[in-house]
């Protein structure tokens, strides 16, 4: 037929009436440059892939080695950033090393560390002040937790505080989770124990120091035991009182107890006195009994000396002596007492009469008063 004929003396012609197969003709065994491989031929190999890739790259992308630079130069600077860290000048940092903690203790300033397999963590070392008892807003203490029960049996609401420092950090990072409300439960339950031993009265006012001392040194020796790494400087009591519910009880029998005080000081004071003048009587009757003696004593002695000195004169002299006695005796006798004199009269009756001069004066008195 006439197009079986139309490649003559080239060939047949596969590609029917309108020549070649689009794609490429030639046979079997000729290798179009430009064309596909057929299938069965054989797979692309992958270092002329990556070439191919590369050279692409390069041809397509300006500044290709700068930009591998650049990104290695940030990844460096992002590395430094997380290994450089800060300790502030009220902290100390432990670092770890694959979540196990080092030995040493990083103090304030800048420290290097190998990041990531290296952390730090850091620990205030300021005083801690934790409330129990007072609701505040920055507490979360509750008011019920200073409700306790004294020795007496009576309902104490105690508000303290407790006052505490970190002195090993990696004992207070890593052995308790919750590290302020093991402080909170400690210091709560010693506070507890030593209410729980002492009457009421002893909280209010008579042993608060005494209950501080003892609630530090419980607190102390149970954060210990805990292994916390904390030391508590003070418990401090700040307000000890009744609850709410009775406090107008509590105060009446506080006035009560206030008027007994009273009543028992003037009662003290007024006993006081009295003694006081008691015993400033009986000193002075003392006083005066000892100088009644003295002057008896001298009245004595002296009159035993002037009768000597009597007796003396009347063994020079004793009718003389004698007679200065008897007037002396007869002088003192008459001296103080009415005397009639009666002389022999002109007319021998003897009786001479006279005006009574005493009775009258006697009389006059009689009659002023």
């Amino acid at each position: 037929m006439p197009w079986e004929n139309n490649g003559g003396g080239g060939g047949r012609n596969n590609g029917g009436p309108w020549g070649q197969a689009p794609g490429g003709g030639g046979n079997s065994g000729g290798g179009g440059g430009g064309g596909p491989r057929r299938p069965g031929g054989n797979p692309p190999n992958l270092e002329d892939i990556l070439n191919r890739g590369r050279d692409q790259f390069k041809g397509n992308v300006p500044g290709g080695k700068w930009l591998f630079i650049g990104g290695f130069l940030a990844l460096a600077a992002f590395w430094v950033s997380n290994s450089i860290y800060t300790i502030n000048p009220q902290e100390v940092g432990v670092e770890l090393r694959f979540g196990k903690p080092k030995p040493e203790i990083s103090g304030p300033g800048l420290h290097f560390m190998v990041w990531p397999v290296e952390s730090v963590e850091r620990a205030t070392t300021t005083v801690n002040q934790t409330q129990i008892g007072a609701a505040t807003a920055s507490s979360r203490s509750n008011a019920g937790d200073g409700l306790m029960l004294s020795g007496d049996q009576n309902i104490v609401n105690v508000q303290f505080s407790v006052f505490w420092a970190i002195n090993d950090p990696v004992s207070y990072l890593f052995n308790v989770r919750d590290q302020e409300s093991l402080v909170r439960y400690a210091s709560e339950s010693a506070m507890r124990e030593a209410v729980g031993r002492r009457p009421a009265q002893d909280i209010y006012s008579d042993d608060r120091a005494g209950i501080q001392q003892e609630v530090l040194r419980i607190t102390q020796a149970t954060l210990q035991s805990y292994g916390l790494g904390v030391n508590v400087s003070q418990v401090l009591i700040e307000n000890a009182g009744p609850p709410a519910d009775v406090i107008d009880a509590f105060n009446e029998v506080q006035r009560a107890r206030q008027d007994e005080t009273r009543l028992q000081e003037e009662a003290r004071s007024y006993a006081n006195t009295l003694l006081g003048n008691a015993r400033g009587e009986a000193a002075a009757a003392r006083e005066d009994a000892a100088a009644y003696k003295n002057r008896v004593v001298q009245e004595a002695t002296g009159e035993a000396e002037r009768f000597n000195s009597i007796y003396a004169e009347y063994v020079n002299s004793p009718e003389v002596t004698r007679q200065r006695l008897f007037l002396e005796t007869m002088e003192q006798v008459l001296g103080s007492s009415e005397k009639v004199l009666i002389e022999p009269g002109a007319n021998g009756s003897g009786v001479v009469p006279y005006l009574p001069l005493p009775e009258l004066g006697k009389r006059n008195t009689t009659e002023g008063n």
